[in-house]
């Protein structure tokens, strides 16, 4: 069997951040967190490395990352172009931004065909994590009429900043291990001891502690890509009211195909310390946890050292 290929969704410019996270250096060796995802991938198995970009962010993109990746591993380039959707679609000429993490991931359609995972560009997962989605995707197939998908799934607690709100899956998980359904929540807070959600900015609501939530690193079956076309019009019959702003969600996809019965989904649960730069404060607790980690023996010092 093929070796899976590794999905980087990095074409968010962090508005919240204040600029290219994706390339603001968070190592002693200029680092950025990309690099820690691509060198835990590439340990763990990972063959083939596809990056979602913007067009007008390619050229730096490939020098600051892109050009040491291509040296290790089959690596694409992919844009996610607003006009890139199914036949008979009809985007509005109002729009400009494209569809959504769903609309991402199907960019990659024409040059990803063994199972492959999909990560944030700027989300630090720890090296376990992409240890055991290496390992479900090395066996993953679809049977009994069924897609087979993974999702490492985190402890609530472990993901959350100090610096204001941040978007989260919440799910709920069977006797069997497997997701029941996922709940986006795109506003939930640290309040002490407590970890809550609002979706109107006035009525909070309590997350039970120890939640378990999705943190946008995902095994698909190559199968998943007609999943995402397919649900394209549902998706605009739903929001043809707010088609300037709406955005199709790739745990949307999932938690439809659940809920129709046509997709189980492992949750393979991960204790590693979700890290993150969604604000500019956050940047400091980054660099101190790798500096532990390196401290730890986990990397080295000059990360890409162990690949001349």
């Amino acid at each position: 069997m093929q070796k899976p290929a590794l999905v980087v969704m990095a074409a968010g410019m962090g508005s919240r951040y204040g600029g290219l996270k994706q390339i603001d250096p968070i190592g002693p060796s200029g680092e950025k967190i990309i690099d820690y995802s691509i060198y835990d991938a590439l340990k763990a198995g990972f063959g083939k490395v596809v990056f979602i970009i913007k067009e007008d962010i390619e050229q730096v993109f490939r020098e600051n990352i892109g050009r040491r990746v291509e040296k290790l591993v089959d690596t694409e380039y992919v844009f996610q172009k607003i006009d890139d959707v199914p036949a008979g679609i009809q985007v509005p000429a109002e729009r400009v931004k494209p569809w959504g993490t769903a609309h991402a991931v199907l960019s990659c359609r024409h040059v990803v065909h063994t199972p492959f995972a999909v990560i944030n560009a700027d989300d630090f997962y720890g090296s376990t994590s992409f240890r055991i989605l290496h390992d479900y995707l090395a066996s993953a197939e679809d049977r009994d009429a069924l897609c087979r998908y993974g999702m490492v799934g985190f402890t609530l607690e472990n993901t959350l900043t100090e610096h204001g709100h941040v978007a989260r899956g919440i799910c709920t998980v069977d006797a069997e291990g497997c997701l029941e359904e996922i709940h986006e929540r795109t506003r939930i807070q640290k309040f002490g001891t407590v970890t809550k959600y609002t979706e109107d900015d006035e009525n909070w609501i309590v997350i039970p502690a120890g939640s378990i939530v999705s943190m946008n690193i995902w095994g698909f079956t190559p199968d998943f890509f007609k999943e995402i076309e397919d649900g394209f019009p549902k998706f605009f019959q739903a929001h043809k009211a707010n088609m300037l702003k709406a955005e199709y969600f790739l745990p949307a996809v999932v938690d439809r195909l659940i809920s129709e019965g046509r997709a189980k989904v492992k949750v393979l649960q991960s204790k590693e310390r979700w890290y993150g730069v969604t604000y500019r404060e956050d940047k400091p607790r980054v660099e101190q946890a790798i500096t532990r980690l390196i401290e730890q023996g986990v990397y080295p010092e000059n990360l890409w050292e162990d690949f001349r």
